[in-house]
Formats: C-alpha cells, sequence, structure tokens
C-alpha cells in the first residue's frame, strides 16, 4: 500500500497540478492534505478545488484556520500583522461560502492504521495549529512535542522543510511545503510511505513545477503583497 502525504500548497494550484501528476505516475493508493491549502498563493478557489476533488482525508491547517477567522496578534511578528491580515482578506474574497464552511469543519488531526502501521497526521503539532517544531531539535523535544500519542508513523507540516528522523524506533516525517518550500529548493515537496508486510519504507519527494509562471499568475493579480512572495518563491526562502 502506497500512502502519499501533501500539505502547505498555500494557493500554489500550478505547483500542486505537478505534484498530483507525480502521484499519479507513481500509482499512489491514497492521499492525504495535511492543510494550508489556500492561503497565501494566487489561485486558491481552485487550490481547493483540486484537494477536494481528489476525495481524500484532509485536516487543517494554521492558514486554514486564518482564512476562516483572521489573524490574531500575536500569531505572525507584529510588523507582518498588517499585510498579511490584507493578505488573508483577499484571499477570503476569491472563495466561494461553500469553500469557508469547508475549512471551517476540517479536523485538526487524524489517526489511522494501513496493513499494520499506526499513523498520527496533524500540521504543526497534535494540540496547536501554530507552534514551530523545527527539524534540528533535540530526539528529547522532538518526542515530547510531536510524539505524545502511540503510533508507528508520526507525519507533520507546517514549517515547509522536509526531513525524516527515527526517534526510539518510531517514525518521524515533515513532508515540507507543496506551494511554498522555505529550504532553498525551489521544488515542491511531499513525503511517499510505501507499506509491504508491515514494513514502511519512507521517502521525500520533490517535484519540479513552472515557477515563473506562479510568479506571473502573482504580477497580473491584484494581491497585497506581490514582491516579498514572488521573491519567497524566487529563492525557497522566507
Amino acid at each position: 500500500m502506497k500512502l502519499a502525504f501533501i500539505s502547505d500548497i498555500h494557493g500554489n494550484a500550478i505547483a500542486l497540478d505537478a505534484v498530483l501528476q507525480d502521484i499519479r505516475e507513481k500509482k499512489v493508493d491514497a492521499i492525504f492534505v495535511l492543510g494550508d491549502i489556500s492561503f497565501r498563493g494566487p489561485e486558491p478557489q481552485r487550490s481547493l478545488d483540486l484537494v477536494r476533488s481528489l476525495n481524500c482525508k484532509v485536516i487543517k491547517g494554521n492558514a486554514d484556520e486564518w482564512v476562516v477567522r483572521g489573524l490574531k496578534e500575536g500569531e505572525v511578528p507584529d510588523q507582518a500583522l498588517g499585510i498579511m491580515t490584507k493578505e488573508r482578506e483577499w484571499t477570503f474574497s476569491q472563495l466561494n461560502e461553500d469553500s469557508i464552511e469547508y475549512l471551517r469543519n476540517l479536523p485538526m488531526e487524524l489517526t489511522f492504521e494501513v496493513g499494520g502501521v499506526n499513523f498520527h497526521i496533524f500540521h504543526a503539532t497534535p494540540n496547536n495549529l501554530f507552534e514551530v517544531v523545527q527539524p534540528f531539535e533535540s530526539d528529547d523535544s522532538l518526542s515530547k512535542k510531536l510524539m505524545i500519542n502511540e503510533a508507528d508513523v508520526y507525519i507533520y507540516a507546517h514549517i515547509h522543510k522536509p526531513y525524516i528522523r527515527y526517534i526510539n524506533g518510531k517514525c518521524l516525517i515533515n513532508i515540507g511545503s507543496v506551494g511554498l518550500p522555505f529550504d532553498g529548493l525551489n521544488m515542491s515537496s511531499y513525503s511517499i510511505v510505501d507499506i509491504n508486510d508491515g514494513k514502511v519504507q519512507t521517502s521525500i519527494v520533490r517535484v519540479d513545477y513552472d515557477v515563473d509562471q506562479v510568479i506571473n499568475q502573482f504580477r497580473e493579480s491584484d494581491y497585497p503583497n506581490v514582491e516579498i512572495m514572488t521573491n519567497v518563491l524566487q529563492n525557497a526562502k522566507l
């Protein structure tokens, strides 16, 4: 059984198209989406429509929560709150009412079993949509923050920096970002977990997409933070 885990699309439907094509070519059996679907990209509605067309399990990310109810002080740096609020308002205006309600009702986490392997998936941490947990943290720190429920494989997103670690015999995966990577490589990122006779093989997959086309979409739109966002796309860094 081959499972694909994708996240942090951030309104970049062109990147999502490329990732979904790669997933089809790899003959994946099931897809899971770990949130941050529409906010901070030029195609919020098409991105969400693509996700919903998959008829797969989807959980909520912090950016999905922001789209629904706005940003609050303390959730982003003070100097970014104003412009990110404008970006959120633009995104909200691009989505229909049914889409907003869909984002509102997404669960925060999922636990499930496939082929004798137990999974726990969430966006940032099991109890918080906003906490940042970095790959360089100690095994003890990662275990306390992310591996608090019993599972064999733990999968999260949020930081846009993919990695795989093994801690006390358990697998921890960050799947990176489809639409807005922050690790210096401007290619989409997602993860595949292949289960065979109870054994697990994991991988991070990188996929090329047309970054320049997305930048042109930004520049041809009335998006309120074009220069910053195009710079992030070009350099794959904040």
